[in-house]
C-alpha cells in the first residue's frame, strides 16, 4: 500500500489513527499485510487485544484507543486485515485493523514502546 493511500485511511479522528497518520506522513516504517498472511477473524482479534488491554493496564504501559479498538472489533463480523506503523523515533507502535480488502479503517490502537 502506498504511503499516501494509507495516510488517507487514517482520518477517523481517533487519537491513535491521527498519531499513526502523522507517523506515516513523517516517514515512519509501515506495513499492511495482504489477505493471505495478514487477515484474521475480528472476534479472535478482539479476544487477543482485550487480553492485551488488561496486560497493559496491569503493567502501566501507555496505549491509545485500545479499548475503542476492542469494541470496534467485537462489532465487526468480517475478517480483518492487519497493519503496523512505527513512529520514526521508535517510541510508539500503532496497530491498524482494516477491512478485508484494505479499503477502510475499522480501528487503530497505539502502544508506547518501553525503553525507547
Amino acid at each position: 500500500m502506498e504511503r499516501e493511500a494509507l495516510a488517507n485511511l487514517l482520518r477517523d479522528g481517533t487519537e491513535a489513527a491521527t498519531a499513526a497518520r502523522d507517523a506515516v506522513l513523517g516517514g515512519g516504517a509501515y506495513v499492511v499485510w495482504d489477505g493471505s498472511d495478514g487477515s484474521a477473524s475480528a472476534e479472535s482479534l478482539a479476544h487477543v487485544y482485550e487480553r492485551r488491554l488488561r496486560h497493559t493496564r496491569r503493567i502501566g504501559q501507555e496505549t491509545l484507543d485500545l479499548e475503542h479498538a476492542v469494541r470496534r472489533l467485537r462489532g465487526h463480523a468480517a475478517p480483518v486485515r492487519l497493519g503496523r506503523v512505527d513512529a520514526t523515533d521508535g517510541s510508539w507502535t500503532y496497530t491498524l485493523f482494516l477491512d478485508e480488502d484494505g479499503q477502510s479503517l475499522i480501528a487503530a490502537t497505539g502502544a508506547e514502546q518501553p525503553n525507547r
